[in-house]
């Protein structure tokens, strides 16, 4: 396993996934919708996203 190439790579989702979150709820503002969100909720999104952009990022 190369730890620097995994550290990396979830250094880079955990960067990409807080963009990703902010551009869909000014798209959903955009649209009329409001949401208000707790750090609780931002932060756990925040992981979430994280391993999602992480899983897609990973080349086979």
């Amino acid at each position: 396993m190369d730890y620097k190439k995994t550290l990396i790579n979830l250094a880079i989702s955990l960067l990409l996934s807080p963009i990703v979150v902010y551009v869909v709820l000014l798209m959903a503002k955009a649209a009329g919708s409001t949401y208000e969100m707790t750090h609780g909720e931002t932060f756990i999104i925040w992981l979430l996203m994280a391993l999602v952009i992480g899983q897609s990022v990973v080349k086979k």
